[in-house]
C-alpha cells in the first residue's frame, strides 16, 4: 500500500469511529443540560482537546430526534424576539445513553483484550 492508501484507510477508520461515537457523545453532553448546536459543537471540540470536530451534527441530532431520544425547542434570546433552537435529552434518551455507554465499555474492553493478547506474542 502506498502512503495515500494508508492515509485514506486511516481517515476512513477515524471517520467510522467518530460516526459511531457521535450519538453517544451528543446524548452524554445533552444529559448535562440543553444546548443549541453551535454550543454543543464547541463543547465536543473543547472536551476532546480539539481532536473531535463535529461537522455533521445536524444529521446526528435529527436522527436522535426521530428516535425519540432528543427534543428540539425554541427559546427567545433577545428582546427583539430572536429565538434559538435548543436540543434536550428525553427520558428515553437517558435510558438509551446508559445502554450505549454499557455497550461502548464492553466493546472497548474486548478490543483492549485482543490488542493486549496480540502484543504478548
Amino acid at each position: 500500500m502506498g502512503r495515500n492508501a494508508n492515509k485514506a484507510a486511516a481517515d476512513s477508520f477515524e471517520d467510522g469511529l467518530k460516526r459511531a461515537a457521535s450519538p453517544m457523545m451528543t446524548l452524554f453532553i445533552l444529559n448535562e443540560k440543553p444546548m443549541y448546536v453551535y454550543k454543543l459543537s464547541q463543547e465536543l471540540e473543547r472536551r476532546s482537546n480539539s481532536t473531535y470536530k463535529m461537522t455533521f451534527l445536524y444529521p446526528v441530532l435529527y436522527r436522535l430526534q426521530q428516535q425519540g431520544y432528543v427534543i428540539e425547542y425554541s427559546q427567545e434570546i433577545t428582546e427583539n424576539h430572536r429565538t434559538r433552537n435548543y436540543y434536550a435529552i428525553t427520558d428515553s434518551g437517558r435510558e438509551h445513553l446508559k445502554f450505549m455507554l454499557k455497550k461502548y465499555h464492553e466493546i472497548l474492553n474486548a478490543v483492549d483484550m485482543v490488542i493486549k493478547d496480540d502484543q504478548k506474542g
